[in-house]
């Protein structure tokens, strides 16, 4: 667009770690993963690392939070994009996965995150157009824009 003019934004949070057992890092076994993701006004995230790299289920990895906040992107601009069309949506869900493939030497990289979400609309002559809006919303989304493996998505639309 002619004239629009390019805007920054800024995210600050805190990440703590929390699991100092009594003796810091001293062996790899020797303390925990836990640690605390925060910004100032909203709920404290616990974290962890993956189970597999010693990490607890019970708190989110970032793995997890990255498949997340793919999804969580899509789903926002997803919506405002069906509102923008006069298409209502009713409900929405998404299991999206994630695959990440570890290296010989411990490191590693995603390799794909697959998107699933069903979408309601209340009128199922706007069903083809609602699919497409999946892929403007892939092509909207921050943070797919900033990841460098695939991403698919496999979007379902059903009536309301």
């Amino acid at each position: 667009m002619v004239g629009r003019v390019s805007k920054t934004h800024a995210y600050e949070l805190g990440v703590t770690w929390t699991g100092n057992t009594g003796t810091g890092t001293s062996g790899y076994r020797d303390f925990e993963r836990s640690h605390t993701i925060s910004a100032d006004g909203k709920p404290v995230i616990p974290g962890t690392a993956d189970p597999a790299f010693r990490g607890v289920p019970e708190r989110w990895n970032p793995e997890e939070l990255l498949v997340a906040s793919l999804s969580q992107c899509h789903m926002l601009w997803y919506l405002v994009l069906c509102a923008r069309a006069g298409i209502v949506v009713t409900d929405y869900t998404d299991h999206p996965s994630g695959t990440m493939v570890e290296n010989p030497d411990g490191g590693g990289q995603f390799s794909e995150v697959v998107l699933r979400p069903r979408a309601r609309i209340t009128d199922l002559q706007h069903r083809e157009r609602a699919l497409a809006l999946h892929e403007r919303a892939h092509e909207l989304c921050f943070i797919a824009n900033s990841v460098n493996f695939e991403l698919r998505c496999e979007p379902e639309v059903l009536r309301t």
